[in-house]
């Protein structure tokens, strides 16, 4: 019997503030226009943390809590987790190793907005953990509105996550969301009726889920499986198996974890 291909480990993440620091000082030298959102945004923060906890709190910022609470917020979660910068950087990582469009890990930080939601839900996921739940669903609404991505602040999602344009991203209240997955827009990992206990799908590592599809119910999809696009869920789906059609139905398999090569064609 052939042995299945193993989930990559998490992106190594030492070096990738430095480095994003570096491309930040290159494009201000080279569109001087940009110099002081720049320096603002990056290049005057001594760490990641600090840099992250400003971003975030200039994006979520509105007329009912503004940029100075959300920065204390972030900065408390930050501080009290560390872990949290740690899966951010590992984000942009795995974005610049998947995304052909991307140049550099501080893209993703400053523009990408399926990054910049998935760190502004790893906040509101302390906020959850700490009880603070009205503030937490607060902030995924306010995430749900700036960047059209809406995560529960109870799901569970790893880190070296890669969310793809990310516009119509639904994930419930029970979902999980292993490491090294990648999911493109318009994808769903909803319930499939009122039942209020655990009721969403549990994504393992390395799983890759195309645009438009729908993964429903407590189901589980195995470490490096594929999910084709356009594809309706309803049943478990084997390791590194390949999925596609509505119902989703077994159609090939996968020679690697899917999430992370972005391969999104038929292995027979």
């Amino acid at each position: 019997m052939t042995a299945l291909p193993e989930v990559r480990h998490l992106y190594a993440v030492e070096g990738t503030w430095s480095g994003m620091r570096a491309q930040a000082e290159r494009d201000a030298h080279e569109e001087p226009i940009l110099a002081s959102f720049l320096q603002a945004t990056v290049l005057k923060h001594d760490d990641f943390a600090g840099a992250l906890a400003y971003r975030l709190a200039s994006k979520l910022a509105d007329s009912d809590v503004g940029a100075m609470l959300w920065h204390e917020v972030a900065r408390d979660a930050l501080a009290a987790d560390r872990g949290i910068a740690e899966a951010a950087l590992s984000d942009a990582e795995a974005t610049l190793d998947r995304d052909p469009a991307c140049r550099n890990a501080l893209q993703p930080f400053l523009y990408f907005k399926g990054y910049l939601a998935v760190q502004s839900y790893r906040i509101a996921a302390w906020l959850w953990m700490d009880g603070r739940e009205a503030l937490a669903l607060y902030l995924q609404s306010r995430m749900s509105e700036l960047f059209q991505v809406d995560i529960h602040p109870a799901a569970r999602l790893g880190k070296g996550l890669f969310l793809d344009h990310a516009t119509g991203i639904v994930i419930g209240e029970t979902a999980v969301v292993g490491d090294n997955c990648s999911l493109l827009h318009s994808v769903t990992l909803g319930g499939t009726g009122k039942a209020d206990q655990d009721r969403h799908p549990k994504l393992g590592a390395g799983v890759l889920v195309g645009a438009g599809a729908k993964i429903l119910g407590n189901i589980q999809i195995g470490d490096g499986a594929k999910v084709a696009s356009g594809s309706v869920v309803l049943a478990p789906v084997q390791p590194f198996c390949t999925v596609a059609g509505v119902p989703a139905r077994p159609v090939g398999r996968c020679a690697q974890a899917a999430g992370e090569a972005m391969d999104q064609g038929f292995d027979q």
